[in-house]
């Protein structure tokens, strides 16, 4: 099949290497030029991990990736480490490394495969069968039965430096693939808007010369407190959760997440919000204006499928552009490369199908694919990301778990979607017979 996919990030490029291996002509669009920033903790969860084993992508030191042992929670004056643990596939371990080297490798990767990536190619709006005047060659005739079908994409062209060049060019293919993060123009063009019934974050980071540059675990700040008072009492409780992430190379990147379900959503300064929480960091720790490394940076993190449906005729959504951020702790990584190789899958079996109708039929089981895989955590997270909004709820509840570490693990296990799918105990037992019962986010 002929593919276009809309964005080089991880659910892009990961989608364009899997149907490149399989002998589909694939197209990448991608707006910016390698290297690139973006916002992002840079942690790569263990289920992050196993996508690139999967995919054969190198992870070593030498590529400048740093391993991490585990989860280490901080609350109520207490820390909780929680050690990654191999299942199946899925490793023991995570890794750390920018998105500046990580995207790019990833880009490479899909080339590798056989994918074209065009940087400096913006998504400007879909193409359907029926604003086509004369038929593009190459495009299956079978297309043009439903002229809502989306057949390909406008894209803006952008020069070295970034900016617009004020040219076009069209692009055609049997399928569009919009991987391209929350703003998401292909699907905004398609006319697929945004849920506010789905929870969405905010999430700000920086870069800091520290000693904590160096650490091996992965650090979640349950509660975010302000700088101490005068007055020796209890810092003020701030909204969201907190990161910091050893990237290994002398820098450490600390970040903080808020999400909608908190009354001060939208009217924070999320910048400010950062630097009132290092400030009541360990001096030592130099997490401060003068160690910082780069922009104070913020992005916008789509959750719990805030975007629907994931499939309409000719079009799919991955990762970001599908809102697949988890609500429980803001991943969006490897769910984005999971996404990608489910879709991968779906199309090579749609190329295999006896005729348009039962393609389509198959290109159609997308949705469900994925409600199947995280719509019923989904849920769960959403009730999580209420809990979240309301710090003394928060701290209160946290405060308890933080004294039962049997009982944080588990938690942590379902936050992390770390479950192992052949239960090892009782707990295990007792948590997939929750998921199973709790009705699954829907993706349609």
């Amino acid at each position: 099949m002929k593919i276009i996919v809309v964005g080089a990030g991880p659910a892009g490029a990961t989608a364009a290497y899997w149907l490149g291996r399989g002998g589909h002509e694939v197209t990448v669009l991608e707006k910016t030029r390698f290297p690139r920033e973006k916002v992002c903790g840079d942690g790569l969860t263990p289920q992050a991990v196993r996508e690139m084993d999967l995919m054969g992508l190198p992870h070593g030191v030498e590529q400048g990736y740093h391993r991490q042992k585990g989860l280490r929670l901080r609350a109520a004056g207490r820390s909780l480490e929680v050690p990654f643990e191999s299942q199946g596939d899925v490793p023991g371990y995570g890794l750390v490394r920018t998105r500046y080297g990580f995207d790019e490798e990833l880009a490479d990767h899909a080339r590798s495969a056989g994918a074209v990536v065009l940087e400096g190619h913006a998504a400007q709006e879909v193409i359907r069968a029926g604003d086509l005047t004369s038929w593009p060659s190459g495009l299956s005739r079978n297309l043009a039965g439903d002229p809502e079908r989306i057949v390909g994409i406008r894209a803006q062209l952008h020069d070295e430096r970034g900016r617009r060049t004020g040219e076009t060019r069209d692009f055609h293919a049997d399928l569009v693939l919009a991987a391209d993060g929350n703003s998401t123009r292909t699907a905004v063009s398609a006319g697929l808007a945004k849920r506010d019934d789905r929870p969405m974050g905010v999430a700000v980071r920086a870069y800091y010369e520290s000693s904590l540059g160096d650490l091996d675990w992965m650090e979640g700040w349950l509660e975010l407190e302000g700088d101490r008072p005068e007055s020796g009492d209890r810092p003020e409780l701030l909204p969201g959760y907190g990161w910091i992430f050893g990237v290994g190379d002398g820098t450490a990147n600390v970040g903080l997440g808020i999400l909608n379900t908190s009354e001060q959503f939208g009217k924070l300064d999320y910048r400010r919000v950062l630097s009132e929480w290092t400030a009541g960091m360990p001096p030592e720790w130099n997490l401060d204006a003068e160690h910082r490394r780069g922009r104070v940076l913020g992005a916008a993190l789509p959750m719990a499928f805030n975007r629907t449906p994931h499939y309409v005729p000719g079009l799919m959504l991955l990762g970001d552009a599908g809102g697949m951020v988890s609500p429980f702790n803001g991943e969006g990584i490897a769910n984005a490369m999971h996404s990608a190789r489910v879709a991968a899958d779906v199309v090579d079996d749609a190329a295999r199908a006896n005729g348009p109708a039962q393609r389509e039929l198959v290109l159609d089981r997308y949705p469900d694919i994925i409600r199947a895989t995280w719509g019923s955590h989904f849920t769960l997270g959403r009730a999580c990301a209420q809990l979240i909004g309301h710090p003394a709820l928060m701290r209160a509840s946290v405060s308890l778990g933080m004294r039962v570490p049997a009982m944080m693990k588990v938690i942590v296990d379902v936050m992390a979607d770390q479950v192992p799918q052949e239960p090892r105990n009782a707990i295990d037992k007792a948590v997939h017979i929750i998921e199973s019962l709790t009705p699954a986010t829907s993706t349609r």
